[in-house]
């Protein structure tokens, strides 16, 4: 798509947004551009770029862009560094299978209760304290890996760092508040994609620091221990570097706008009401459960299920698992761009339609990878399944932002904590006892996501309809003003508290599809409703 330039500002610091990229850009064409605001992109009417330039730094957007999925990447190679290393670990604490079922549960577990949190502080404290901070505290539990002595004691440090992968939420938050609707799914596919490739970087990494620790003449069951400080450090350096360099909000940091009065300080009981009324909330919360949760779950059996199945060197294995995890550089985006593709054409329906073929292949390639019998068979399969189950994630999260302006943390926060649920009740379920084989388990699992994916029929927006269903016939519910302005009362709406839905609704007009996005809208804002 063309390449649309805008004028430098004061506020860039000596970048003018016309540097060589070395990539393709994508760019909102329908969306109006504020050509009063001062940023080196093109904006829309609430400041957020409607460009995406892959390899521009231009502040505060494709900055912003950089930070969250290189602070995700992080967290993701800590709290699966552990898995390539299980078959040494295991001989060095004497760990049974169930320990090692329980590890790996226990470590997508501790994200559940953090990202519940980091969705409320990413709506009322800003995404980059968030980030930066939950960075900066996971950082010695990755340090404590090194003084594990039992299985007990590796289960409990599993647990802890697992917390770290809330930066999942501050991660998606932080785009959906820098970019465009119309380039959201391509934007979050790629920033949590490039991010969740930590889980497929970490199987080649650690066995490659460890090897290299080995050869300076450490025992192995020392080299597994020092290998963690390299992680542990990432965490300290990329906590300073949010800290330092990020921010909140095009127009600045949150509590800097607060206090101008520029951004309204919303009540967490507001803000977290919206979002568990809203039922669409808890069927992405599903849904995700069997799109980033199996992903979770494959991370954290591949790479011993390639080891014990087919007699594998423990590097060739971890290899082979990398590619799993290492598919997200390409597939989580390419989800998200599909999803932004159908969008242009069918709207929010297309976007459901899209999110439901690809969760459902990745169910239907996983099945076919508990079943096969030959390396060839399962790595095709393996990786098959894995573009589904990545693609389907970016899916997720390019919808995500159209359920609640006024709750899109909280939103982002259950829906990323769905994924680590989702992960843990799959490794329980199938991976922690001896009552199925590993094989057998995966079969089950892709079952699982198959059914799993049916609810997306059920997801319907009254201002743009559903997968079978078309938009309302009344005029006032088929109206975007309506649906996010009725997340405000009237007493706010007298006080302006509801520009920003209004603004989000105009520029999400572009949900209707390509053969509606130009029908006329109210001119009168119509009276509050039930979303």
């Amino acid at each position: 798509m063309a390449d649309i330039q805008g004028s430098p500002g004061s506020s860039m610091h000596g970048v003018t947004g016309r540097e060589q990229t070395f990539a393709f850009s994508v760019a909102s064409q329908a969306i109006p551009t504020d050509t009063t605001a001062k940023f080196a992109l093109p904006v829309d009417s609430e400041h957020k770029a409607k460009v995406f330039k892959i390899f521009s730094f231009a502040n505060p957007h494709m900055r912003t862009f950089h930070l969250s999925w290189i602070s995700f990447f992080t967290c993701f190679v800590s709290t699966f560094a552990a898995a390539p290393l299980v078959p040494i670990i295991r001989d060095n604490l004497n760990l049974r299978k169930s320990d090692i079922g329980n590890a790996g549960i226990a470590s997508i577990s501790g994200s559940i209760f953090s990202r519940l949190v980091m969705g409320a502080v990413c709506d009322l404290l800003g995404p980059r304290y968030g980030c930066a901070f939950l960075m900066m505290l996971s950082a010695p539990t990755v340090f404590c890996m090194c003084f594990v002595s039992s299985a007990g004691g590796y289960v409990a440090v599993r647990f802890m760092i697992g917390f770290s992968l809330a930066t999942f939420v501050s991660c998606q938050y932080w785009m959906s508040t820098m970019f465009n609707s119309e380039i959201i799914g391509l934007v979050n596919g790629t920033a949590a994609g490039w991010g969740n490739m930590g889980g497929g970087a970490t199987q080649l990494l650690m066995p490659v620091i460890f090897e290299i620790i080995r050869r300076a003449g450490v025992t192995p069951f020392t080299a597994w221990r020092v290998a963690f400080f390299i992680p542990g450090w990432l965490h300290v350096i990329m906590g300073m570097l949010v800290l330092s360099l990020g921010q909140d909000l095009p127009d600045g940091n949150l509590g800097a706008l607060q206090k101008k009065g520029d951004v309204h300080k919303d009540k967490l009981s507001k803000v977290l009401w919206h979002a568990i009324t809203n039922y669409r909330t808890w069927i992405f919360v599903l849904l995700y459960g069997f799109s980033l949760g199996v992903e979770l779950t494959a991370d954290n059996v591949m790479a011993e299920y390639f080891y014990d199945r087919f007699n594998l060197k423990l590097r060739t294995a971890g290899t082979i698992a990398a590619t799993f995890g290492m598919a997200n550089i390409v597939a989580r985006p390419m989800g998200g761009l599909m999803s932004d593709l159908a969008a242009c054409r069918f709207g929010m329906r297309g976007r459901l339609w899209n999110l439901w073929i690809l969760q459902t292949l990745g169910g239907v390639f996983c099945i076919c990878l508990g079943r096969a019998n030959s390396l060839p068979a399962s790595i095709s399969s393996m990786v098959l399944f894995s573009i589904g189950a990545q693609a389907a994630c970016g899916a997720t999260f390019a919808i995500i932002p159209f359920i609640s302006r006024r709750s899109l943390g909280v939103i982002s926060g259950l829906t990323g904590a769905g994924g680590n649920f989702g992960s843990g009740l799959t490794q329980f379920l199938f991976f922690t006892s001896s009552r199925y084989s590993t094989a057998t388990g995966i079969s089950w699992m892709g079952i699982m996501i198959a059914a799993c994916t049916l609810p997306v029929l059920l997801v319907h927006f009254p201002q743009w309809g559903s997968m079978l269903l078309p938009p309302s016939k009344d005029a006032v519910r088929s109206c975007e003003e309506h649906y996010y302005g009725s997340e405000w009362n009237e007493a706010e709406k007298s006080k302006g508290l509801h520009q920003g839905s209004l603004k989000f609704a105009k520029n999400s007009k572009s949900e209707r599809g390509r053969h509606v996005v130009s029908a006329p809208t109210p001119s009168a804002t119509p009276p509050p409703a039930s979303v």
